[in-house]
């Protein structure tokens, strides 16, 4: 957040407060998680591996923030990358999110199938964004960015 925004959060401006907010509670979650994330979006923060069991591959996938759903639908990611676009389906139709010992905060875990041909695309550096869709929530989430240390 540049310090314009936040001189005038500071100043009570009502937009530049919620920007101020919601840049504060993401980061509230990467400070409280020891894991480095796989990608942020504005209330929400993305943490992923691969993972392969009995020569199935998965894209399991941990949302810490607002997002909170209960559906039997299941959900789907779809991962955009820099020359590929791929759509993944959940490996559960049922899914359930937990409340988190913080308020307004929610842990949401989904594991997606993956073929392992595709397993080897997923990697932060050519990905640009993933879009989670489940009811009637949609999320876009941007890579995060990791320092050169954290790499």
């Amino acid at each position: 957040m540049n310090f314009i925004t936040k001189l005038k959060a500071v100043f009570g401006n009502s937009r530049a407060t919620k920007k101020h907010h919601v840049y504060d509670h993401t980061e509230a979650i990467i400070n409280d998680i020891e894991n480095d994330p796989f990608a942020v979006s504005e209330t929400n923060v993305l943490y992923a591996g691969l993972n392969e069991l009995g020569g199935y591959y998965f894209f399991q996938t941990v949302i810490v923030g607002s997002f909170h759903i209960k559906t039997i639908k299941g959900a789907q990611l779809k991962i955009v990358g820099h020359n590929f676009e791929m759509v993944l389906d959940s490996d559960m139709l049922e899914l359930e999110s937990e409340h988190s010992n913080v308020p307004k905060r929610s842990i949401s875990k989904i594991d997606f199938q993956i073929e392992e041909a595709d397993a080897t695309k997923i990697d932060r550096s050519t990905i640009k964004q993933l879009v989670l869709t489940c009811k009637n929530h949609e999320i876009v989430f941007s890579i995060f960015e990791l320092s050169d240390e954290e790499e």
